[in-house]
């Protein structure tokens, strides 16, 4: 029962809310929307033992606050007007408290009901700014001094409430006022958190972890030299004819499965997905942390890729493909932008890795001298022989064909009989 309580002013919430408005924004919305039907509740339970105690004027102040409360609530959902809505409320939580508190007498007689104003300027602060927030404080205290110079000539109400009601008072106005406040920060801290949460995953998605916490401490010029990592490019076989046979919307959804397939194997090897670039995908291993069995991680992500393509199905149902290069080097590794900023690398060693995929063969992982050179003892390798390399002339390169541990299962196998 509760939480569909909740969820029905979440949902009432959302409907004040604008396409336009930014996170803090919507927070600021849902926050005071949610917020008010305590209060609501609150005026409506105060009212109600006013009337029972025999004090109808009294009585009529928190209750009228819950009514007009809710009127202000219905009208923001009508006209949208947020910052009418969030003064009206902020006025009617800091004046109704000193009006019923002078209706009852003064301090004592009234329970120091006042101090439930004290969650305007909080509200303030919360939902507007600091300036308006101070604004609000200013106004709250100087009714605090208006009631006490006032406070001795006030006429009360016919009878007077009995010592045991006026402590019962005090506590509730007390425990209620601690309880308020601490709900009403403590709910928009929380929803803070979350939205803070979500931006740091965002971020994450787009910068590598450890260069995300070097840019809160310091949000400077990253620029570190590596002296060995794997760089890994991959490219889709023939995807211009197959780009165009199919709508744009079924390309990108294309794209999006293979590659999210991409980059669930580059978490699993613990490889850091760069960029991709149309449709070529591009992973490196060695950064932002050194790691000494980069090469071994790119070539299994490498093998892994093939096993996925194998499985995978293009838009029409046509079997996918792709080349895979890998070289092994020294790079420079930094973040450039101020806006939509990227994580890259730069280098011969990232040159020669996408050279590896432009002049590769569909279907396999083709290697430099260097990468070869890590990797032989573990892996089986086919010597493709010399490739014209752009930029670079004639180059030695290898086709990465297999692990030697499963060659070597696979080759003591036994043979199935007839």
């Amino acid at each position: 029962m509760k939480e569909k309580v909740v969820n029905f002013i979440v949902r009432l919430g959302t409907l004040g809310l604008l396409p336009t408005d930014t996170v803090e924004e919507q927070l600021k919305k849902k926050s005071l929307t949610f917020v008010i039907f305590p209060f609501v509740f609150a005026g409506f339970l105060w009212g109600g033992m006013y009337f029972a105690l025999g004090f109808p004027l009294s009585g009529s102040i928190p209750g009228g606050y819950a009514v007009l409360s809710l009127v202000s609530l219905l009208t923001f959902f009508r006209t949208k007007n947020y910052p009418l809505f969030r003064s009206s409320q902020l006025l009617l939580i800091l004046l109704l408290p000193f009006l019923l508190q002078w209706s009852l007498g003064g301090f004592v007689q009234g329970s120091a009901v006042m101090l439930w104003a004290i969650v305007g300027p909080l509200g303030a602060l919360t939902f507007a700014d600091r300036k308006q927030a101070l604004d609000w404080f200013l106004a709250y205290l100087s009714l605090t001094l208006f009631s006490g110079i006032i406070d001795s000539h006030l006429p009360g109400p016919a009878h007077t409430l009995t010592q045991g009601v006026i402590t019962l008072f005090f506590v509730m106005n007390i425990g209620g006022v601690s309880t308020a406040v601490f709900f009403l920060i403590g709910y928009f801290i929380g929803e803070s958190q979350k939205e803070h949460a979500r931006a740091e995953n965002l971020l994450l998605n787009i910068l590598p972890g450890p260069i995300v916490e070097r840019l809160k401490e310091n949000p400077s010029i990253i620029a570190d030299a590596y002296p060995s990592v794997t760089v890994l490019f991959a490219d889709i076989v023939d995807f211009t004819v197959l780009s165009s046979k199919v709508t744009p919307t079924g390309l990108v959804e294309f794209l999006n499965r293979t590659f999210s397939e991409f980059d669930r194997l580059a978490e699993k090897h613990k490889l850091e997905k760069i960029k991709t670039i149309g449709d070529a995908y591009m992973v490196a291993g060695g950064i932002p942390e050194a790691r000494a069995d980069h090469a071994r991680a790119i070539a299994e992500m490498a093998l892994d890729m093939l096993d996925v393509l194998r499985a995978l199905r293009g838009p029409s149902g046509e079997p996918v493909n792709a080349r895979i290069g890998i070289n092994s080097g020294s790079v420079v590794a930094g973040v450039i932008g101020k806006k939509k900023f990227i994580y890259d690398l730069w280098g011969d060693a990232v040159n020669m890795a996408s050279r590896m995929e432009s002049h590769g063969i569909g279907g396999a992982i083709q290697v430099t001298e260097a990468t070869y050179q890590m990797l032989k003892d573990q892996y089986l390798f086919e010597k493709r022989g010399r490739v014209q390399v752009k930029g670079k002339g004639e180059m030695v390169t290898y086709i990465l064909k297999d692990r030697k541990s499963v060659a070597g299962m696979r080759s003591h196998a036994p043979a199935m009989s007839s």
